[in-house]
């Protein structure tokens, strides 16, 4: 499991090139180019287009599938949502117990490069 913060932007083109001068490393975009990953050293930054710039949110990337996670958390105490079909593979929406929601995803990035 890797940490993949998710950065809102309203223009997608423009933080992916502020983001690379950085330092970070133009991976993986979405043929429409509403998303691009960028991957630095220890983790992805993924950057997805939302008009309202809205700042971001908490998302992992998982390497295993949803079903072990979901196993997981319930042997845990915790019942997640359902997982669900996304458009770049599939994620599981949770809330940790301070009530902050984030995902799990499991990319798929034959469905958008």
């Amino acid at each position: 499991m890797k940490v993949m913060p998710i950065r809102y932007v309203r223009d997608v083109e423009a933080a992916t090139r502020f983001y690379a001068a950085l330092g970070l490393a133009v991976g993986a975009r979405q043929r429409g180019g509403g998303w691009v990953e960028l991957t630095g050293t220890a983790g992805v930054l993924a950057l997805h287009s939302s008009p309202d710039g809205r700042a971001g949110e908490l998302s992992l990337a998982s390497d295993e599938p949803l079903e072990q996670v979901v196993r997981r958390l319930r042997a845990a105490g915790f019942e997640p949502g359902p997982i669900l079909d996304e458009a770049y593979g599939r994620s599981l929406p949770l809330v940790d117990p301070d009530g902050v929601e984030l995902l799990v995803n499991e990319h798929d990035t034959s469905l958008y490069t």
